[in-house]
Formats: structure tokens, sequence, C-alpha cells
């Protein structure tokens, strides 16, 4: 499959100036198709119809999300990688071949950052992409942020969430609350939100990435602490993500 672009639902052969324009200020949301379904479908609705309110001032029905995934479906075998992005009255869907979620462990390198506007998935992605490369000329695989505080926040693409034994741990700080981690957290019997602080990290046993594409990516090392594999906390995501059936398009 080669990458395919439909605007409002119909394919987009070329892109006008007013349309790039147009993605300078927009919002969007990125989902895995496997079988036709989505984890979180629901939740993916409610955040592009709350953020559509927030940046354009009008109301994004589901049903006209859901007939812009369902055309883009029909040009796939039902598996892929959809990005949605909302261009005020203009739905724009990018559709690609699906990725499979990372399997090595990754090492991070803190920096004091926050995303502006911190809970839009807004296109406003130059501050990731940088900071994901100064980590990596660092000898890191990329950036997770803190506050002038020290409290971990997020990672570049990714929420970030850390174990104790088999209780799991979600930072407080403003972040993105992405739809992985709801999905996750919607599974979950018990959950803590607090403050994690960069100075505390070694206290806990494990943390893991989440996102569209990596629901519990293992963390090898956040600066210098290090984080062997930890199967309790492996046992009780695996556990909670099975509890969460993937819903239909």
């Amino acid at each position: 499959m080669t990458e395919i672009l439909l605007l409002n639902g119909e394919p987009l052969h070329t892109v006008t100036p007013q349309l790039l324009r147009a993605t300078s200020y927009a919002h969007f949301s990125s989902l895995q198709v496997r079988d036709g379904k989505v984890d979180g479908l629901d939740l993916h609705f409610e955040r592009l119809d709350r953020s559509t309110r927030e940046l354009f001032g009008r109301s994004l029905e589901a049903a006209q999300i859901r007939a812009v995934l369902q055309a883009g479906l029909a040009h796939t075998d039902g598996n892929a990688s959809f990005r949605l992005t909302v261009l005020d009255t203009d739905l724009l869907l990018r559709i690609e071949p699906p990725i499979a979620p990372s399997t090595t462990p990754v090492r991070l390198q803190p920096i004091q950052h926050q995303r502006a506007l911190p809970h839009l998935k807004h296109t406003g992605t130059f501050d990731l992409i940088y900071f994901g490369r100064r980590a990596q000329e660092a000898g890191y695989d990329d950036a997770v942020f803190h506050t002038a505080a020290g409290e971990i926040s997020e990672a570049s693409i990714w929420n970030i969430c850390f174990a104790r034994g088999p209780e799991i741990v979600f930072p407080a700080a403003p972040i993105l609350n992405g739809i992985r981690q709801q999905v996750l957290q919607r599974g979950l019997a018990a959950y803590e939100t607090s403050p994690v602080l960069v100075s505390e990290l070694a206290s806990f046993d494990a943390a893991y990435l989440t996102n569209s594409i990596d629901p519990a990516l293992p963390v090898a090392a956040i600066g210098e602490v290090t984080y062997a594999p930890h199967p309790e906390s492996v046992r009780t995501i695996a556990a909670a993500y099975a509890s969460q059936a993937a819903q239909p398009i």
C-alpha cells in the first residue's frame, strides 16, 4: 500500500497551498486499524470533537468522522495506519500501511520542556522532532520531558507510565491524555496518578511508553537510571489491554 490522502472522504491527488497553510493550525488523531477495528474508537471520537470545539468553536459529530474513516477503510484490506487531521471544516485522512509495535526497549534522555497546550494533539510538532534529535545525538533513543520542578510528563510521541510491583503509576504533570493510555486505564482494576520526580525514578521497577502503535514499549533507561525486565507489570498491562475489545469502524 502506498500513502493515500482523502479530503472529506474523496481522494486527494494534489495539495494546494491553502491546504498546507491550514495544517499549521489543526489537530489530529492517529489510529492503527486492524481487521477494520480500532482500540478506543469512541475515545478518538470524543477527543476529536472536544478539540474541534476548542480550536474552531464548532462540534464534530462522530457520524461525520466515521464516514471519513469508512471511506478510507475501502482503500485497504482492513489493516492500515490512519492519521485524521481536522482543518476547521475539512477532514484530511492519510492512509499508510499498518505499523507493527516496537519490541526493543528504549533509552530516554530527560529534558526540561513542555509542549504548548499539552492537552491538545495539535500539529505543532517542531519541538518534539527537535528534542528527539537532540536526544539521539546524545546517544539516547528519544527524549522524555519533565517540568521545571522535575516532574516527568510525557515522551516525544508517547505517554509514559511506571510500575511498582503490579501497581501502575501515571505522571500527574500536564500531558496529552493519549487514547492508548486511556484504554489501558480503562482496563486496569486500579492505578495511581501522582507526581513522578526525576530524582525518584530509581524507586520504580519499570517504565513503559504507550501510543497508538506501541501499547507498552519497555523503557531500558531514563538518564542514568536503568530498568530490568519486570514480568509482574507486563502481566498487569497485558491483562488490562486484553479486557478492552477493539471497536469496529
